[in-house]
């Protein structure tokens, strides 16, 4: 299925990126800002949405159960969720963000998620080596549908 939310140039940054800002929102209404490691599906939801996948990896984290991490809370609470991710350089001709909007969910490693929980962290395993060696099988992904894309500077359309 087609894209038509991302240009081919912002699909390329996006997926080219390393890192992500995800940003999502505490029941009190703060801003709550992570940096995170995330891959960009190539395919597309049910209803056309580009789709994105971060993990809950295994580095110390202010809780050992994941599901207990406020960005998962939040998340649960008020699924409204943005990702940056920029490209920084001191030839200010080479700038350029893009600011994805969408809604996150869990994605669970059982039942009728499994199969796409597991692709998941397969590519993720491909785009960050350092997962290879963590225990992520039974942790929730973050998954997220892009639904609104904002990009600046020298994204290459």
């Amino acid at each position: 299925m087609s894209d038509p939310l991302l240009t081919e140039a912002q699909r390329t940054f996006f997926a080219e990126a390393r890192r992500a800002v995800l940003a999502t929102t505490s029941p009190e209404g703060r801003p709550r800002l992570v940096p995170v490691c995330f891959w960009l599906s190539p395919d597309v939801d049910a209803r056309g949405r580009p789709i994105v996948y971060t993990p809950i990896d295994d580095k110390p984290k202010q809780s050992a159960d994941p599901r207990q991490l406020a960005r998962v809370r939040d998340i649960l609470v008020l699924p409204e969720v943005t990702l940056l991710v920029d490209r920084w350089s001191e030839t200010w001709t080479e700038l350029a963000w893009l600011r994805a909007y969408g809604a996150g969910e869990m994605l669970e490693p059982q039942a009728h998620e499994a199969a796409e929980h597991a692709r998941a962290l397969l590519e993720l395993r491909r785009k960050y080596p350092q997962y290879i060696d963590q225990e992520l099988e039974d942790r929730p992904i973050i998954k997220v549908s892009i639904d609104r894309v904002v990009s600046w500077g020298a994204i290459g359309d």
